[in-house]
């Protein structure tokens, strides 16, 4: 059995979903691997590195597709890629279903078993390999880095002969995993840090990593099942931008990172509340793709209103590939690992195994 990948637009997506370390272990189980000639090399990583792990260098993307039995993407395969794609296979990757819809309409139609790694469902034995965690993760750091680039003082407080500098103020929205690496970022920087978040059991975490928990008062449940937020109600809207006209003009740095699964982003910050905060301020939306927590937000783009620049992000990873890609690659080793079966020498596709039966796409 062979697993495979190749390589993505490297104009748009700079991470790789096989690193040499996860091929070693992936051969490990019995399988061989094979990727694209100068799969990595726009991170630095070699073919020599891959071949001193026992991986085959393929000289054409449609050399891998049509010889694999599994492939794996960081992105969902192009029209071109999906016509080479041999039937009866397995796709691994971050495939974003809704947005892809005619493109796994078509891989479906030619048999193939597609896995989504964000659809994986929130338990324990499925943390290894939860990709969202851990491109969250670095997310939340690269954030506090990029304000701290874009923002023209000092973050921490400094004492001088000169006089005494106050350290910045952060407000981070959303304390999901981006949210709280946000934090634990902007603290070890010497920011005075606050956050919020609709789940009131995210408070402890806020707290025990140093910052602030700015409480809305609420009588509903905001946390599904699965421990992610809820959309918020209207009244609930109304009190948080009553709590965030306060909590804006006091703040240098507005990091913004909620997300509803399967909804566009939540508009927590208007037009009117931007404006509040000083010129100077920075307000960065990691959910800009999805729609945007903030009025003005674009992905890829920076606006200024009224001396606040609004960063809307996109691709954030291309800004870590080669780490992103490690962890990236660490989480699918773990995916296939639990897919393939030893004594069978096959890929077990078993529907009672709750991160297979939920991570599989069915036609959309």
């Amino acid at each position: 059995m062979i697993v495979g990948s190749i390589k993505e637009n490297t104009a748009l997506e700079k991470r790789v979903s096989i690193t040499p370390d996860s091929a070693k272990s992936i051969i490990g189980l019995g399988l061989r691997v094979c990727v694209e000639k100068n799969y990595a090399l726009h991170i630095g990583i070699n073919d020599d590195q891959y071949i001193k792990n026992g991986v085959e260098i393929k000289n054409s993307s449609s050399e891998v597709l049509s010889s694999c039995n599994l492939i794996t993407k960081v992105n969902c395969p192009s029209d071109e890629e999906i016509n080479i794609l041999k039937e009866k296979t397995i796709l691994i990757g971050m495939l974003n279903p809704a947005k892809n819809k005619n493109r796994i309409d078509k891989i479906i139609n030619k048999q193939i078993k597609l896995f989504s790694l964000e659809l994986l469902p929130r338990i324990t034995r499925a943390q290894s390999m939860d990709v969202l965690s851990s491109q969250s993760n670095l997310a939340g750091y690269r954030a506090v880095v990029d304000c701290v680039a874009e923002f023209k003082k000092a973050v921490p407080m400094m004492m001088t002969a000169a006089g005494t500098v106050p350290a910045a103020k952060i407000l981070v929205i959303g304390a999901g995993v981006a949210g709280l690496q946000a934090i634990a970022t902007a603290k070890r920087l010497g920011a005075i840090v606050s956050a919020t978040d609709v789940r009131a059991a995210s408070k402890e975490q806020v707290e025990s990593l140093g910052g602030k928990f700015l409480t809305v008062e609420q009588n509903e449940d905001m946390e599904t099942t699965g421990g992610y937020a809820k959309e918020a109600s209207d009244e609930y809207k109304k009190k948080q931008a009553e709590m965030m006209k306060e909590a804006l003009k006091k703040n240098d740095i507005v990091i913004c990172t909620a997300l509803i699964p399967g909804k566009p982003a939540p508009r927590i910050l208007t037009e009117d509340l931007v404006k509040l905060m000083k010129p100077g301020s920075i307000v960065y939306d990691l959910a800009a793709e999805q729609g945007g927590n903030s009025a003005f937000s674009e992905a890829g783009k920076i606006n200024s209103v009224d001396g606040i620049k609004i960063i809307g992000v996109k691709s954030l990873m291309n800004s870590l590939p080669l780490t992103a890609s490690n962890l990236y690659a660490k989480n699918l080793f773990s995916f296939i690992r639990n897919l393939y079966s030893k004594e069978k020498k096959n890929f077990n596709i078993n529907l009672e195994d709750e991160i297979i039966e939920k991570s599989l796409i069915k036609r959309v």
